[in-house]
C-alpha cells in the first residue's frame, strides 16, 4: 500500500512544484474517501493539482467554474425531453466524474452549493426522485479565494463538514518559480503525465483506511 501511495506522490509531484505538504493531505482526504477545500488566491496551482490527480489515477475530470447564476442541474444533470424518442432521457452533469473541481464554490447560491452535498456524501445524486449512482471513486476538490468575498455566499456549516480537510496552497517561493519556468520550457505539464495507479486501486486503498 505504501508503494502506490509513494507512486502517486511522486507522479504529482512532477507538475506541483515545492507543495509535497500540500500533496500528502490531498492524499489523506482521497484515500480517505473525504474531499478536500483549498482556500488560496488565484494562481497557485489548484486546478493544475485537480487536474494531475485525475490523470495520475486514469480517472475523469471535469470542472465547474461557479457563478451567483449556476443552478443545481448544472451539476447534478437533468431530464431532458427528446423529441425523436418521445421520451425524457437523463443528461449527465458533472458530477459524474471522478475528480470534480468546483471552482470558487463559494459564489455560487446556497442553494446550487447544496447540490454538492448528497453527492459528496452519498456518490449519488437524486433527480426526479431517481437516485443514480457517481462513478466511483468520486472526489470532489473545491476552492475560495480568501481574501474576495464580494458577491460570494458563505459555506454553511452541513456543508463545510463534507470536507476533510481545509488548507491553502501558498506562494511559491523564487527557486521554486524558476524550477516552474524551466519546467515549462521542458513543457512538463500535466498532459505529460502517465497514470500510475488505477481506479481500482485507489478504492483498495480507501477500502484498506476504512478498515485500519
Amino acid at each position: 500500500m505504501q508503494e502506490k501511495i509513494s507512486t502517486l506522490t511522486d507522479n504529482l509531484g512532477r507538475t506541483i512544484v515545492g507543495k509535497a505538504n500540500a500533496i500528502r493531505l490531498v492524499m489523506v482526504a482521497l484515500l480517505s474517501g473525504g474531499h478536500a477545500l483549498l482556500e488560496d488566491v488565484p494562481g497557485v496551482g489548484k486546478t493544475l493539482l485537480a487536474k494531475s490527480l485525475a490523470r495520475s489515477i486514469d480517472g475523469k475530470f471535469q470542472r465547474v467554474q461557479c457563478t451567483p447564476d449556476l443552478l443545481p442541474t448544472d451539476i447534478t444533470g437533468t431530464n431532458i425531453w427528446n423529441p425523436s424518442s418521445r421520451e425524457f432521457e437523463f443528461m449527465v452533469g458533472p458530477a459524474f466524474t471522478n475528480v470534480l473541481l468546483a471552482d470558487e464554490i463559494n459564489r455560487a447560491t446556497p442553494r446550487t452549493q447544496s447540490a454538492l452535498l448528497e453527492v459528496m456524501e452519498e456518490g449519488q445524486v437524486t433527480i426526479d426522485g431517481e437516485s443514480c449512482q457517481v462513478p466511483k471513486p468520486f472526489f470532489v476538490i473545491a476552492t475560495q479565494n480568501p481574501i474576495e468575498y464580494q458577491g460570494t455566499f458563505p459555506l454553511p456549516e452541513a456543508q463545510m463538514d463534507r470536507f476533510t480537510l481545509s488548507f491553502s496552497l501558498g506562494y511559491p517561493t523564487a527557486a521554486e518559480e524558476l524550477q516552474m519556468l524551466q519546467r515549462q520550457q521542458n513543457q512538463i505539464g500535466f498532459e505529460e503525465l502517465s497514470p500510475c495507479i488505477s481506479l481500482a486501486e485507489v478504492e483498495e486503498l480507501q477500502l484498506l483506511m476504512q478498515v485500519k
